[in-house]
Order: C-alpha cells, then structure tokens, then sequence
C-alpha cells in the first residue's frame, strides 16, 4: 500500500519560514488530490492548501493567503508547503493527505486514500 512521510516541522520564531516535505511511496501522487491539514491542541482538524486533482488548481485557507505555498515536484513524488511570516497561530501538527477524487475546490473534498503521520510546526512569539 503507497505512504505519506512528512518532515520539515519545527520550532520556529514569529515571522521566520519553513518548508514541509511531504514524500509519497507506492503511488504516484500526480493521480491524486494533495491536501495540507494541521491541527492545534484541542481544536478540529483544518485544511490548509491543496492542489486540486481536476485541473492542477491550488486553493488557500484564507488565513495562510499570501503566506504559504503549495507545490509539487513530480520528478520527486514530494509535496511541499512553504510557509513564510510565521505566526502564532499556526502552531499545529500539519499532515498531508492524498484522495484520488477529482473536485476542482479540493479543500472541501474528503481524503480518504492516504495520510501522513504528521509533523509538528512550533512558532514562537
């Protein structure tokens, strides 16, 4: 069965950047909806970033508009997130996950296909 591996979480002062890595095995993730989660303390689960299985669209939460980036090395089968102006808020265990569904606005489709174990992103104030 194919595998999501993220890294890159860490601990990191506000307004500092980071790039998660999300690294996909036994399958190639160019057939799949890609979607960044993360998840605070005590609070639901949020999506992120993805880009869309349909079309190759990308799609923002609008907290992290302007902020962070998704993108995809195909070569590689990697995801990544950029993530620069860190704040805060964005402290949380971000996971990526995979769905081979084909909605355009890929950050209300559920992922039911493959998830990562998760990587913690810390961001000091």
């Amino acid at each position: 069965q194919g595998q999501l591996v993220e890294s890159g979480g860490t601990l990191v002062q506000s307004g500092g950047s980071l790039r998660l890595s999300c690294v996909a095995s036994g399958f190639s993730l160019g057939q799949y909806a890609i979607g960044w989660f993360r998840q605070a303390p005590g609070k639901e689960r949020e999506a992120v970033s993805c880009i869309s299985n349909y079309d190759g669209s990308t799609f923002y939460k609008d907290s992290v508009k302007g902020r962070f980036t998704i993108s995809r090395d195909s070569a590689k089968n990697t995801v990544y997130l950029q993530m620069n102006s860190l704040k805060p808020e964005d402290t949380a265990v971000y996971y990526c996950a995979a769905d081979h569904g084909r909605s355009r606005y890929c950050l209300r489709q559920e992922y039911n296909d493959f998830w990562g174990q998760g990587t913690q992103v810390t961001v000091s104030s």
